[in-house]
């Protein structure tokens, strides 16, 4: 078998005096001493084997150990650079590589991760339908796998969704059967994404709503006894109400208390003294952001209530109040007098909308109870964070 020579920067002259060094082969130095030592560069898997040891192969074997080095140093540098995390996996899927996002990220360290199978890794946090699924399935069959998308819960971060790219390491052989994963996780985009969405839903079933609500303001507006222009004031004055309550839902403008939203989102449903009844209640500041979701919600359970409930009919009712306990403010909305109630088989928009809002942007908890004399929700909103500083 023929042996194949390596070639490396070899010190000389030309080097010393600022000009290119030269490449040649690693020839084999003569040498009186035929002692031999061992270098391992930490975490690259190179051995040098270094003999015979004189002065000679010292100089010449310690320039290729430092340049190898220093090369190995800056890569590894650029590597631990990389914000997501990234793992470098041999033909067994053992780890040869990881940077320190990867350490970092899923809280674990170089000397139980080097070297360990995937599916080991982290008390088996790794081992992952899907992920085996793309390892064993998707990546022979393709030559790069980019943000495949797996969903799972792992120890210390909870449930995350994590986006996997992997590609074949380049080799320029060609022969590489190492394999690049890098990992990048998208939940908190995800979050984002679906909470614009969210937004957008809102936008387009809110308009929807405001049609519907004008359409039965003015079905509401009697015109038995009155002029043209008083039917026209008085159902201009009830909209107008209505478009003032859509402000505050899309608007950040603070109120001076729980009071005065309740009465300006309200508003438009007051034809009849009788159908709104506003507890009185502690004065309760809030911020501007918990104003506008909870004006979302409330605009949304007055809206049900004039489409579906107690507002549908004459001699329906709606009562609302408030308390304080324990640093919660616990709003309750109870309605009677309207069409009986049943629940309803699926979850609409609008209470999806409610859940959402409360849950989500008050950081608060809903309850709503479908008894047949009439609706009543409960709705809890922790004041620590949405009460606006004094």
């Amino acid at each position: 078998m023929k042996a194949e020579s390596t070639y490396f920067p070899v010190p000389g002259s030309a080097s010393k005096r600022g000009a290119t060094a030269a490449l040649g082969p690693i020839a084999p130095l003569r040498c009186c001493r035929p002692l031999v030592t061992l270098h391992r560069l930490q975490g690259a898997g190179i051995l040098f084997i270094l003999a015979p040891q004189c002065r000679a192969a010292d100089d010449e074997y310690g320039y290729l150990y430092r340049l190898l080095r220093t090369g190995h140093v800056q890569a590894q540098g650029i590597v631990d650079t990389v914000a997501y995390p990234l793992l470098v996996l041999d033909e067994s899927l053992c780890v040869q590589s990881a940077n320190r996002s990867f350490f970092e990220t899923f809280k674990v360290d170089r000397d139980e991760t080097i070297g360990q199978h995937i599916y080991q890794l982290g008390n088996g946090q790794w081992d992952i339908p899907d992920l085996r699924l793309l390892i064993m399935d998707v990546i022979p069959k393709s030559t790069a796998v980019i943000d495949y998308e797996v969903e799972h819960d792992f120890p210390g971060l909870g449930r995350r969704t994590m986006l996997l790219t992997a590609r074949t390491l380049f080799h320029p052989s060609s022969a590489s059967h190492s394999l690049l994963l890098s990992i990048v996780d998208a939940t908190d985009r995800y979050r984002e994404d679906a909470a614009k969405d969210m937004q957008f839903g809102e936008l387009r079933h809110r308009m929807k709503n405001l049609l519907a609500v004008a359409q039965s303001i003015a079905r509401h507006t009697t015109t038995e006894g009155r002029s043209a222009e008083e039917y026209r004031d008085d159902f201009l004055g009830r909209f107008d109400a209505l478009v003032e309550a859509q402000d505050i839902a899309f608007a950040e403008r603070n109120e001076p208390n729980l009071g005065a939203l309740l009465e300006r989102i309200l508003a438009p449903y007051t034809a009849n003294p009788d159908a709104i009844v506003i507890g009185p209640g502690v004065a309760v500041e809030l911020d501007s952001r918990a104003l506008l979701s909870l004006s979302v919600v409330l605009h949304e359970l007055a809206t049900n209530a004039a489409k579906y409930g107690a507002l549908l009919v004459s001699g329906g009712q709606v009562r609302v109040s408030w308390q304080i306990e324990e640093g919660n403010c616990r709003l309750r909305w109870m309605e009677s007098g309207g069409p009986p109630v049943t629940p309803p088989a699926t979850t609409g928009y609008g209470t999806e909308l409610i859940q959402f809002a409360t849950a989500y942007s008050l950081g608060g908890q809903v309850e709503q109870k479908y008894r047949v004399g009439g609706l009543e929700t409960e709705i809890v909103i922790p004041l620590g964070s949405a009460s606006r500083p004094g």
